[in-house]
């Protein structure tokens, strides 16, 4: 899972910044910790080479923490996998190193699911910094058909529905809804089986670097205009209703920039490596070890050269859909911005007013 796998989503140059921002953080400083590459689902759309890697450990993820902080001056903090809960010493470490750490804002935790129990969930709900990110993508029959599980592997959407009273109390969860070429004209209807499930929080995630047909681009614009209209008219009528896309701008499509620190160690601007089709480029991206880090200044200078990397690397028709497939992304972002403002003084109108009243 690479993130919010998450983090392909991306609003416009320009967009929204989070309420939740720390003013001191640098702006858009974070540290992407692939805990493991490991995972126990193979879903259909994930490029992550999940064999023969190692993972890190709990002294690794605290020393990234650590070195996050204090030299790069903290921000927020992304745990990745693979599926993150398959090594949950490790998840824990980061997670409580974040807690002790004044220059760490928030800790996103990106996760399918399986590893979650009450105890995980109780875990999330009593630490101030942690947001739960969690990957559903809708009706039972698209999220099984896409997120396959290994042999002897509970099944991820019938787990999650079991834990629905605890997650749904959960004040900071998002959902995070793929959307593939095949799933694309159901989108609409896979966000309003999420919603009836009882999640309000959400970010949408297109394919990225897979091939779209001209047909299945067009469904997934529609599918975009159908849930914006759904979500237009959920603000119009007061309901608790967040899009993580509109405060949120990647400037790589679906991988994460930042201070990046591999499975291995290894730290990079980008994890573009992730991805078993473009593994040739680690050598490429590597800037340093958790024992040799990067200055500040070699990590962004490495980070300018990814996109170049990237269309060099890929098949025209890849790169192509995975612009035309952002692009819908982004459209869905331009047109939901008037909305929001509009709710969003509403909202203060009511405030306003009920403080008036007492």
């Amino acid at each position: 899972m690479v993130g919010p796998v998450h983090t392909a989503q991306r609003a416009p140059a320009g967009a929204l910044s989070s309420p939740a921002d720390a003013p001191n953080a640098p702006a858009g400083a974070q540290l992407i910790l692939t805990v493991t590459r490991a995972c126990n689902l193979r879903c259909a759309y994930c490029p992550t080479a999940k064999d023969g890697w190692p993972s890190l450990t709990v002294d690794d993820a605290r020393r990234a923490v650590a070195l996050f902080a204090e030299r790069y001056g903290g921000g927020d903090i992304k745990l990745f996998g693979g599926e993150p809960l398959l090594v949950p010493e490790v998840v824990r470490a980061a997670m409580d190193e974040a807690r002790a750490r004044p220059e760490i804002r928030r800790v996103y935790l990106s996760t399918n699911g399986l590893g979650l129990d009450a105890d995980w969930i109780a875990y999330v709900r009593g630490h101030e910094k942690a947001i739960l990110t969690l990957s559903l993508d809708g009706r039972p029959e698209d999220h099984r058909a896409l997120r396959r599980a290994l042999p002897g592997v509970a099944d991820s959407y019938a787990h999650v529905v079991s834990l629905l009273p605890e997650l749904t109390r959960l004040p900071r969860l998002v959902v995070t809804q793929t959307i593939a070429p095949k799933t694309a004209a159901r989108a609409a209807d896979n966000f309003r089986h999420l919603r009836e499930l009882g999640f309000w929080r959400f970010n949408f995630l297109p394919g990225y670097y897979v091939p779209w047909r001209d047909e299945q681009l067009t469904a997934l614009s529609e599918s975009f205009v159908a849930i914006a209209n759904d979500i237009r008219n959920s603000w119009e009528r007061g309901e608790r209703l967040y899009v993580r896309n509109l405060f949120t701008r990647a400037p790589t499509p679906f991988f994460n920039t930042g201070l990046v620190v591999d499975a291995d160690r290894t730290i990079h601007p980008s994890n573009v490596g992730l991805s078993g089709s473009l593994e040739e480029l680690l050598d490429q991206t590597q800037v340093g070890t958790l024992d040799d880090p990067p200055t500040p200044e070699a990590l962004a200078e490495r980070a300018a050269a990814v996109n170049a990397l990237l269309e060099a690397r890929l098949p025209e028709r890849v790169w192509a859909s995975t612009m035309a497939a952002d692009l819908a992304l982004t459209r869905f972002c331009e047109a939901l911005y008037p909305a929001y403002f509009a709710q969003r003084e509403r909202r203060a109108r009511r405030r306003t007013a009920a403080g008036g009243a007492r």
